[in-house]
């Protein structure tokens, strides 16, 4: 038997020792500055000052491993598909709101944020596979064309997309397209024997962001905001413009639903509400960088005038700052409950292969201090379960079910407290409508039969409506409980079991929305959200805050 020849002992000690370890060390560190230099030299990103050895390391550890991956494994594999893996899995370690968007999905992720887009302008709903059409926009390519609401699609340049499950996502990229070019529709119409090809001319389709803007009463003015895209400053303006020929002196902003956008949109608005030099949101990120602070500095259009903000559970980021500055500088009332609590400022990069990193780069902080941002340590998944805790909690319901750690208290200019920590909390709370809770009823909306049962009520009493003005129908129109029964029948037709006790229960909200749907057929937009607002417990709130005289102390909160 023989050994290999035995090894000088190490030195663990005395003078030699630091010699041998650099000698042992230098090539390491020579390869790792190389590496270093390839990466930085190869890449826009600049690791920062901290740890550039270990970002080095971890990036060419990724690369060693997804090479072995490409060219060993047992099976073939898509090497762009598991780096985009890693990189989400990778993102969800830091916070629930670092993205990262492919190329082939980055188009429809920005598309949320754009004013206008290429298409026919057409508002379609899917019902038991079948797409319908609800609206054409007004003067788009669809209505000059001749679409009509109850039209139902049943091609789009001759494949079929009625009974085929299509998504609306499915069904917005084949309608949607460069403008000048041709889509053909065959249609099937109430009325006609046999169905008809329609050819539509895509054109540049408005995506308007400030949904309605009306005059409830001689001085009080609505305005909805959907969320802050590109053109919502704009839209805002127009609108506010408007209503202030009309005789504005009070106004009730509904920013309920809205999940934010770009942030200097709302800024903007902002400053149209709040006098003088005064913040309107600042933020804070690692060293300087991205630390900001914005003001308000032009004179505004309605810095005087009394002001009502609608906030609810869906309204997030660029909302939440608009409503938090209104609500730290006294300037307006909230009312609603709770908003969603994202106060984490994100960068768009945009990467060689088209795709997108959406990265946390600051946190939002209102004017008296308070963080908008809601905890989440406890994982994505606990994250994304925190609206569903509220309402096991009962905090849709009962406002003392909501508890603020002391800690996080805050002032107002004017003295009043306020609570940081996880969203604006209002000033004053509404509890939501507990008929909307009806397993009944999200059933039905589930299955799109209220929308379906309003067009075709619509389609069956055209010439009635269409005679009467909307004040005629927003005064005499009532569905009746024989209209609710049909409704039912129908449901029961498609597979919902019949349920009398959930229908008495959803039946208000079932009323309300059904006249909505069917005076936005008959009248448009403005009047689906006039009916809607008729019966919005929030909206009536709202209301009795701005107007009644017993209000004063709250109304003088909001700028009177």
């Amino acid at each position: 038997m023989t050994f290999p020849p035995k090894q000088p002992a190490r030195p663990v000690s005395g003078p030699g020792t630091r010699s041998w370890r650099w000698q042992v060390r230098q090539p390491w560190l020579l390869g790792l500055v190389l590496a270093c230099g390839v990466l930085i030299g190869a890449n826009p990103f600049r690791p920062s000052s901290q740890n550039p050895d270990l970002t080095a390391r971890g990036y060419l550890k990724f690369k060693e491993i997804l090479s072995y991956i490409d060219r060993d494994y047992v099976d073939s594999v898509n090497a762009e598909e598991l780096s985009d893996y890693a990189i989400t899995r990778m993102l969800e370690r830091l916070d629930p709101h670092s993205v990262f968007i492919p190329a082939k999905q980055q188009q429809q992720a920005s598309s949320f944020l754009q004013s206008d887009y290429d298409g026919i302008g057409v508002e379609f709903n899917l019902f038991r596979d079948t797409v319908t059409v609800v609206a054409p926009l007004s003067e788009g390519p669809a209505e000059q064309a001749g679409l009509q609401p109850g039209d139902r699609i049943l091609a789009v340049d001759g494949q079929a997309v009625s009974g085929v499950h299509y998504t609306t996502q499915d069904l917005f990229e084949k309608l949607r397209g460069p403008r000048g070019s041709r889509v053909q529709l065959r249609l099937l119409r109430r009325g006609l024997p046999k169905p008809i090809t329609v050819a539509v001319m895509r054109n540049r389709i408005p995506n308007s962001s400030v949904d309605v803007a009306y005059m409830v009463d001689n001085e009080t003015g609505y305005l909805k905001i959907s969320r802050f895209a590109s053109g919502t400053y704009d839209e805002f303006k127009a609108a506010l413009g408007d209503l202030r020929r009309q005789g504005l002196t009070r106004l009730v902003l509904d920013l309920r639903g809205n999940p934010g956008g770009y942030l200097d949109r709302a800024t903007k608005i902002a400053d149209e509400f709040i006098g003088g030099t005064k913040k309107i949101v600042y933020t804070e990120g690692k060293g300087d960088q991205y630390d900001t602070q914005t003001y308000s500095r032009v004179a505004g259009e309605f810095e005087d005038g009394a002001l009502v903000v609608l906030v609810d559970e869906g309204s997030a980021s660029a909302s939440e700052v608009l409503a938090g500055a209104l609500q730290d500088h006294d300037r307006a009332l909230l009312v609603g409950r709770r908003t969603f609590g994202k106060g984490l400022v994100q960068q768009p990069i945009t990467l060689n292969d088209g795709s997108e990193l959406r990265l946390t780069i600051a946190r939002y902080y209102t004017p008296s201090g308070r963080s908008i941002q809601k905890a989440y340590g406890g994982g994505r998944a606990d994250y994304e379960q925190e609206l569903q805790n509220r309402a096991r909690n009962g905090e849709y319901f009962h406002a003392d079910s909501i508890h603020f750690a002391d800690s996080l208290r805050y002032r107002t200019a004017r003295g009043r407290m306020v609570y940081g920590g996880g969203g604006i909390m209002p000033d004053l709370f509404v509890s939501r409508d507990t008929s909307a809770q009806s397993g009944y009823y999200l059933k039905l909306q589930s299955l799109n039969l209220v929308r379906e049962f309003a067009l075709s009520y619509y389609q069956d009493h055209k010439a009635e409506l269409e005679a009467l003005r909307f004040e005629q129908f927003s005064e005499q129109f009532r569905i009746s409980d024989v209209q609710l029964q049909l409704l039912a029948t129908r449901a029961m037709q498609s597979g919902l079991p019949t349920d009398a006790a959930g229908l008495r229960r959803c039946a208000p909200l079932l009323r309300t929305q059904l006249k909505a749907y069917i005076a936005r057929n008959a009248y448009g937009k403005p009047a689906y959200f006039r009916v809607l607002n008729e019966g919005d417990t929030e909206m009536r709130q709202a209301l009795n805050a701005i107007r009644e005289p017993g209000n004063t102390a709250l109304l003088g909160l909001a700028g009177q």
